[in-house]
């Protein structure tokens, strides 16, 4: 059986969020130490479930290292709508800010290790410049990057988008199982196979 691991903060183990942060912004070090008290770390297991489609995000978390993915249920299967690679910040951001159920899963596809503060939490670190800068930043990179997905989705076809991802990361195609990305990018395994075969 796997078990989620949790451990209490410390300014050694919370390195990786603070240097992920600092390319956003310079956090003082007073900030700091309120920012990192707010942090818990936690190591899920692979295919673990952060969160279920239908529950409330509650929770702010950043991924240090893992993968995850996004799907939602269309007519009974899965359908995955984009992935997290570690360094990175992640939530629902709709659920998270409204408080309604979300409507996606986020899972993780390998043992992942994952820092998570609170809706409420959060909000008190939002009264930090540091941290206020920080969130107005990468929430506009979310934005971006997902509008980004949605207009390749629209306008390339599935072997482009693999060639995109086989050119900019090809380390992923070896941690993403086939049927993940093959539903990422709307087709059957079995055409994203052949795509495959083509470009390798």
């Amino acid at each position: 059986m796997d078990f989620i691991i949790c451990f209490k903060p410390n300014q050694i183990h919370l390195k990786a969020i603070r240097n992920f942060v600092e390319q956003y912004v310079r956090i003082p070090n007073e900030d700091w130490g309120i920012i990192a008290s707010q942090f818990k770390k936690r190591e899920l297991p692979k295919s673990y479930n952060i969160l279920e489609e239908g529950k409330i995000c509650k929770s702010l978390y950043f991924l240090e290292s893992g993968l995850l993915r996004y799907f939602i249920f269309k007519d009974g299967n899965e359908v995955t709508k984009f992935f997290t690679i570690a360094p990175y910040c992640f939530t629902s951001q709709a659920s998270f800010n409204s408080g309604k159920p979300s409507k996606e899963t986020i899972q993780t596809i390998e043992k992942s290790v994952i820092w998570e503060t609170s809706y409420t939490q959060n909000e008190e670190l939002l009264k930090l410049d540091s941290w206020n800068s920080f969130a107005r930043k990468i929430t506009q990179e979310v934005q971006f990057f997902t509008e980004e997905i949605l207009e390749d989705l629209q306008s390339e076809t599935a072997e482009h988008r693999y060639r995109k991802l086989l050119n900019t990361q090809p380390e992923l195609l070896q941690r993403i199982p086939l049927k993940y990305l093959a539903s990422f990018y709307g087709v059957a395994p079995q055409s994203l196979s052949r795509i495959r075969k083509k470009l390798t």
